[in-house]
């Protein structure tokens, strides 16, 4: 499994915001309240965030104990444990993209209104945001730390195949 790369998760952040912003703006047009956000929400996120990255922990402790003693795993990792957390990751920040837009969608909804808005709608907009933002991150920590280095350093890979080249 590759690392997330930038162009899903800025088109999951760009499709989150203008889904975010047409619904605030559908629901304001057909006279019914703006949907917020719970305040529930930008707790749960960030708490998902951090346990992503918790569950990764001991992923990264044995990779990193494996780059250490060269070769030697003074610990070894349960791969389909491990698989299981890189997906979590995965899927956290792929989510996490995707509220990220969602809550700042949201949050231009509200601040680009005339009236001025109730300041607890503007609080809840940026709670979820930044909740968003916290699994976003710690999703791609937890890819990172779910990462295992190549089985061969480059320079003895190109020692096998006829030296180095300048």
């Amino acid at each position: 499994m590759k690392r997330s790369s930038p162009t899903p998760l800025i088109a999951l952040w760009l499709l989150g915001s203008v889904v975010g912003f047409l619904l605030e703006v559908t629901a304001a047009a057909s006279g019914a309240p703006i949907l917020l956000p719970p305040p529930s929400m930008a707790a749960t996120l960030a708490v998902i965030g951090i346990i992503v990255v918790v569950l990764a922990w001991p992923i990264r402790q044995a990779t990193k104990a494996t780059i250490a003693t060269k070769g030697t795993v003074k610990r070894r990792v349960d791969p389909f444990r491990s698989m299981r957390v890189a997906v979590l990751a995965k899927s956290s920040s792929f989510s996490g993209s995707l509220f990220l837009g969602g809550g700042l969608g949201v949050l231009l909804y509200v601040l680009t209104r005339t009236v001025v808005p109730n300041l607890s709608s503007l609080w809840l907009a940026i709670g979820t945001t930044v909740g968003a933002a916290i699994l976003l991150a710690g999703g791609l920590v937890a890819e990172h730390f779910c990462t295992l280095p190549p089985d061969k350093p480059e320079d003895e890979r190109q020692e096998e195949a006829g030296g180095l080249h300048a």
